[in-house]
Formats: structure tokens, C-alpha cells, sequence
């Protein structure tokens, strides 16, 4: 039986990596709350908003992404597990690294952009000499 409503192999790899970072379930403190935003009754009636908080490091993450408390809870440890990951590794984390690439790729087409509008002033100014 699924702990949190993901299929088991999804469980085993959030374990290993739990495991990996040193993050051990009796250091998690786990509350719900109501969840906020569109649901109506359902919304209001159950508490599937996930807090939840690394002891040791003071880490704490909130989801209310899905319907179903259980899978809030397991989307709150992935969360938390890369938080405390680029905590730990920083510049070297996963999270870190796919920043830093979308940063170079926003850069890259800005510079495209101001080469091509230097073009175009470039041909404008040469017509009218």
C-alpha cells in the first residue's frame, strides 16, 4: 500500500534520496491546513494544505498543489529535499544549475535581439546617405 498515493517506485526514489541527504522522518514536522483558492466545498471542508518543517535546518516548505492530501505530503518532501540539497551543494545543485542555464539562454536572445535591431538601424541609416 502507497504511502502517499504515488506509485512505488516514485516512494522508493523519494526514500533513497531522503536517505541520501540525511533527512530522517522523525526530524519532519508534518501540520495541514485548509487549503486556499479555487475548490469550493471540498476545498473548505478538508485540510490537504501540507506544512511541512526540517527540525535541524529550520527548512520549511508549504503545498497545496493537488486535491489529495497524500500527494501534497509526498510533493513537500521532493520540495523540501531540494531546498535543503541546494542548501547544502549550492551553486552545484540541480536547481541551481537549470537557473544559471535559463539565465544564459535569456541573455543569449536579448543579445540576438539588440544584434538584429543594430541591423536594421544599420540599412536605415545607409539609405538614407
Amino acid at each position: 500500500m502507497s504511502k502517499f498515493g504515488v506509485s512505488a517506485d516514485k516512494e522508493r526514489a523519494l526514500a533513497a534520496r531522503l536517505h541520501a541527504l540525511k533527512i530522517h522522518e522523525e526530524d519532519l514536522a508534518e501540520t495541514f491546513m485548509r487549503s486556499s483558492g479555487p475548490g469550493g466545498q471540498h476545498v473548505n471542508k478538508t485540510s490537504t494544505c501540507v506544512r511541512l518543517t526540517h527540525r535541524p535546518t529550520g527548512i520549511s516548505v508549504k503545498v497545496q498543489q493537488g486535491r489529495s492530501q497524500g500527494l501534497n505530503r509526498f510533493l513537500a518532501r521532493r520540495l523540501l529535499a531540494d531546498r535543503l540539497e541546494e542548501k547544502i551543494q549550492g551553486k552545484a545543485s540541480l536547481q541551481a544549475q537549470k537557473r544559471a542555464k535559463i539565465r544564459q539562454r535569456k541573455q543569449r536572445r536579448a543579445r540576438r535581439a539588440r544584434q538584429k535591431v543594430r541591423e536594421k538601424t544599420d540599412e536605415r541609416s545607409g539609405d538614407r546617405r
